[in-house]
């Protein structure tokens, strides 16, 4: 074999190893400067928020099955707050990608989805056989279909409102209902109500009643000294009862989107 032959099969041998190495990683095409620029690898610090939510849905999960309710409650409220971080920080930090988006849909799905519809089958579902699990698929598949929905209508639709009740706010429903009620003894009534709470956001996810997204807010801007206050005094109400003040909150906002739908039907029948 001749030294060209022998330089060939080398070329040949690092463009294979090359093709293995570039399989491994994600590759992400970006239009810079009106050109496509191929980047390989993700972004960590955006990634890093959206693992530790949805290992918070993932804890909510394996606490709620060894029947440490309270933990998993307190376990999705936890994912929320990792799940507002994640998408700030790659914002503020330009990192955001089209892995790390997947990335967090399905992040969501865990901790929105399968993990507060778990927690409430495990705490009080359970013990009505075949019809607790229905209720809990119910809520399942609504976090799936909403998830789904709000992917392909990104950029297609107001900013100021969501289409259906957002998951992490259902969620919150859930998982507050589960925290304010974990030490009460199973009756039928709580049973009841559960059915009513876990079915009835299930089915608002998928609605098309609008809530409002807060997303017109402007949280740069210069506001009046008071602001400072009132946001004090809202950390020390929350405080003295979390998981009552924070079952009402998301409450409000649930039932502030069918009573806005009710209330513009009102205005439209009215002469």
């Amino acid at each position: 074999m001749t030294d060209k032959d022998k330089a060939e099969v080398a070329s040949e041998g690092e463009m294979r190893e090359a093709d293995e190495v570039a399989g491994a990683e994600v590759i992400e095409e970006e239009v810079v400067g009106g050109a496509k620029v191929r980047r390989r690898g993700i972004y960590l610090l955006p990634n890093l928020f959206t693992t530790a939510s949805l290992f918070s849905g993932f804890y909510a999960i394996v606490a709620a099955a060894n029947g440490v309710y309270e933990n998993a409650a307190i376990a999705i409220f936890v994912s929320m707050i990792l799940d507002g971080l994640d998408g700030r920080v790659a914002r503020l930090t330009n990192t955001q990608s089209k892995f790390g988006a997947e990335y967090d849909s399905l992040a969501d799905m865990v901790a929105f989805g399968v993990a507060p519809g778990l927690v409430a089958f495990f705490w009080s579902l359970n013990g009505l056989g075949k019809f607790g699990w229905a209720i809990t698929f119910i809520y399942v598949a609504g976090a799936a279909l909403r998830l789904a929905r709000f992917n392909t209508q990104i950029g297609s639709v107001d900013k100021r409102f969501f289409v259906g009740l957002p998951s992490p706010s259902a969620a919150a429903i859930v998982g507050g209902l589960v925290w304010c009620f974990h030490a009460d003894e199973p009756s039928r009534w709580l049973s009841a109500l559960t059915v009513v709470v876990v079915a009835g956001v299930g089915i608002l996810m998928v609605s098309n009643i609008l809530y409002y997204s807060f997303k017109d807010l402007d949280l740069k801007g210069r506001v009046p000294f008071a602001a400072i206050l009132i946001v004090v005094l809202a950390f020390v109400v929350v405080a003295q009862d979390p998981a009552t003040v924070l079952f009402a909150i998301f409450l409000v906002y649930t039932l502030s989107g069918p009573l806005r739908f009710l209330m513009r039907k009102a205005r439209r029948r009215s002469p």
